[in-house]
């Protein structure tokens, strides 16, 4: 078999064959849920308080935005059926090269969540090596870097098997680590404090957006980590061992991230976290901030190494990673050596919804309409004649309804980048993750009115 645990897999984006599938639904848990332990999910939290939400309203905005994660979950049905990667379905939807300029979006946006994610390790184990008096300095900084990068490279070369290993066991230290960080912060959180001011339309909406985003760059990953798993594999075992994983860490953390807004300023969070705490907890805490952005960057690391060969580089999956990992490394000495790169790479990560959320909404229709059946030796034809070749290529009802959904989420998007001319009359409202629910319901009535062939079910 190729997919074992410290070898590295040999499958790339080709359709896993029955006999080489093995693991149960039970592994989505502590992959979503291991993953998703990262002090992002803090940040996050603290910043529905900063948007002017009191520690209940940004709570049940933490716990709606959880939800998503069902949908993900529910997502990774399609890996399931068809024994592949996300961004080789997606041609069923989008046409063979219609498929292609998303999967160059979402490929920088795991790219550059990666490099969040590092850049963010890299701080706390930079501190970590000052506090210990071991380096300081420019060589503390690089020495941390150097460490997060090889921890993550390692285990997302080694492949899948090894991923779901890591992230199960990284996942039960990381639960208690931040389990203990949670009865840390939570008795003190003044859950009766008016808010700040009238949070009004733009704050509900941002702290959404904000809480979402997460979850929504993954749409374009479930089925990277389900393709192995037996054809027998449910809709419902999918669905909710992968959903309760992602559900619990990233409430679990939102929450932390509520309580500390409200006992403090949190614009520096992991130093404003770490004053929250006892003195003897810290060091522990900036191990947490270190494993769950590891864990993190793990599966979004792995994920970009498919997407590469989705977009046709004829590399193998192992030499495809080398190069994301190079270009993560770079990307995070920029954000680590120029000051202003971090900020602007937030921004335009959030910009980057306009994209990566109406896309997720034609794939989620297209896989409803379809039940996830799908022509597999189709799916993985490049070239004309497949079903899903379609007009040149393109498959003109997802491309109209991603284009619909792309043109709502401009027009109501608040973010540094770009304000578009709707948020102003909308009260301040960003609705941008709506151009998922304009895009689906679009690519739904085009479909049915001319439906594209679907394959019989097997």
């Amino acid at each position: 078999m190729s997919d074992e645990v410290f070898r590295v897999e040999t499958h790339g984006i080709d359709q896993i064959p029955d006999g080489e599938r093995h693991g149960s639904a039970k592994d989505l848990f502590w992959l979503w849920f291991g993953s998703n332990l990262t002090f992002t999910y803090v940040i996050n939290g603290a910043l529905a308080v900063a948007f002017g939400l009191t520690f209940w309203q940004a709570t049940a905005v933490v716990v709606i935005s959880g939800l998503a994660f069902f949908a993900i979950s529910a997502a990774g049905l399609s890996g399931v059926r068809t024994g592949t990667a996300t961004l080789v379905i997606s041609r069923a939807a989008f046409g063979v090269r219609g498929n292609l300029p998303a999967g160059v979006l979402n490929w920088i946006v795991g790219v550059g969540y990666t490099v969040l994610n590092t850049v963010v390790g890299t701080l706390a184990l930079e501190v970590a090596l000052g506090r210990l008096g071991l380096l300081h300095g420019t060589p503390a900084r690089a020495t941390a870097l150097l460490v997060t990068l090889a921890l993550t490279f390692a285990i997302a070369l080694w492949g899948h098997a090894t991923v779901q290993f890591a992230e199960r066991w990284m996942a039960y230290v990381l639960a208690i680590g931040f389990g203990a960080l949670l009865a840390f912060l939570l008795p003190g959180a003044d859950t009766t404090a008016p808010a700040t001011a009238a949070p009004g339309a733009s704050g509900w909406s941002l702290a959404f957006v904000i809480m979402l985003a997460a979850p929504f760059s993954y749409l374009p990953m479930p089925a990277d980590y389900t393709r192995y798993l037996p054809r027998t594999t449910t809709l419902r075992s999918v669905t909710w061992y992968g959903a309760l994983g992602g559900f619990l860490s990233s409430v679990a953390l939102g929450v932390a991230g509520v309580a500390a807004a409200t006992r403090t300023d949190m614009t520096d969070a992991v130093a404003a976290t770490g004053d929250l705490l006892p003195a003897w907890f810290q060091p522990v805490f900036l191990a947490l901030v270190l494993g769950g952005s590891v864990t993190n960057s793990i599966i979004t690391l792995y994920s970009s190494s498919l997407n590469l060969q989705v977009l046709g580089i004829p590399w193998s999956r192992a030499k495809a990673i080398v190069v994301s990992a190079a270009i993560t490394g770079l990307g995070s000495l920029a954000a680590l050596f120029l000051t202003d790169f971090t900020t602007a790479l937030t921004s335009f990560l959030s910009l980057l919804i306009i994209v990566f959320a109406p896309w997720g909404g034609v794939f989620l229709a297209d896989m409803l309409l379809r039940r996830c059946h799908y022509d597999e030796r189709a799916l993985h034809a490049t070239g004309p004649g497949g079903a899903y070749w379609y007009r040149a290529g393109y498959h003109p009802a997802g491309l109209a309804a991603l284009l619909a959904g792309i043109a709502f989420a401009a027009l109501t998007c608040d973010s540094e980048l770009w304000t578009g001319p709707l948020v102003a009359p909308l009260g301040g409202a960003d609705l941008s993750l709506l151009g998922s629910a304009v895009s689906g319901l679009l690519y739904w009535a085009l479909f049915r009115k001319t439906p594209a062939r679907l394959p019989a079910a097997t």
